[in-house]
């Protein structure tokens, strides 16, 4: 895959500004899918040099955390990576806001920052791409959700789009509908894995070693994803392809439907994008 480039077809200049395990995910992706060479990422926080030098030395990206290198990287880059805490997410805005130049585009991992919020803060219409993706990305096998501010011009969204297609799939949504994305890819696989846990746990109970337990619970869980991927088939009728009359897993499924499995997980997607908006509301609140 060929680095993105910028339309003058020199190559794009990344700077994430944060540098948690969200960033770090990113960059992984991007790395390894030879997208963005290190030299042309930067990554920054507000004070921690341990974690900056650890990322230095992982991926060989460029770091800075001093107010001069900030400021010289976030001028320089063509694409800026809000990736900091909600909390941080006001005054990193405020500062950035003068610091910015016509073309630059403003892509955000924050949840529940609005568009309107950031241009709020930024103190200009600048170009958004508010985004969800989720920690798979670091594996190439992330979903990402996408929304763009009417400022992002068709060079914009095709960077942004290259960005995230590299790490995963992307969906490109209308921002009303980032919460109910959120509940279901940006959280999800917290979901799945809590599952896994569950399904490792009763393997051991069983008698099989934890290590026999995790390998056969991976294998499944990646198998039967891929049978609706290659297959293309409903999950419904795989369900009941492998559901003989009264065998072993009808027996299974009748315990899962007597604990209302099907409307515990659909509220756990919609608590999870009621909690979503809520925190936005409050991010809002408190930065405005």
């Amino acid at each position: 895959m060929n680095s993105i480039t910028s339309v003058s077809n020199s190559p794009l200049s990344i700077c994430f500004n944060g540098a948690g395990s969200m960033a770090e995910a990113i960059v992984r992706g991007l790395i390894a899918r030879d997208v963005a060479k290190p030299e042309h990422i930067s990554m920054l926080n507000r004070s921690n040099q341990e974690r900056l030098k650890e990322l230095s030395e992982k991926y060989g990206v460029v770091t800075g955390n001093t107010e001069e290198t900030k400021h010289e990287l976030l001028a320089q880059a063509s694409v800026i990576v809000l990736a900091m805490k909600p909390k941080d997410a006001g005054a990193a805005l405020k500062a950035l806001g003068p610091l910015l130049k016509e073309g630059q585009l403003i892509v955000s991992v924050i949840a529940g920052l609005s568009i309107d919020t950031m241009q709020a803060l930024l103190g200009v219409k600048a170009p958004i791409a508010r985004t969800m993706p989720n920690t798979s990305s670091s594996i190439g096998l992330g979903a990402t959700g996408i929304s763009f501010s009417a400022e992002a011009s068709q060079e914009h969204i095709n960077q942004v789009l290259s960005m995230f297609q590299a790490v995963g799939i992307v969906s490109v949504i209308p921002e009303s509908k980032m919460e109910i994305l959120t509940g279901i890819s940006g959280s999800g696989p917290a979901y799945i894995y809590y599952m896994m846990e569950a399904m490792i746990a009763a393997g051991i109970e069983g008698g099989l070693t934890p290590e026999q337990a995790r390998e056969l619970t991976v294998q499944t869980v990646q198998g039967a994803a891929s049978m609706m991927t290659e297959t293309g088939e409903d999950p419904a009728k795989l369900r009941a392809d492998i559901t003989s009359p009264n065998g072993s897993t009808q027996a299974a499924l009748e315990v899962l439907a007597a604990g209302d499995f099907t409307a515990t997980v659909k509220a756990t997607v919609h608590r999870c994008a009621e909690r979503s908006r809520e925190m936005g509301e409050a991010v809002k609140e408190a930065l405005l």
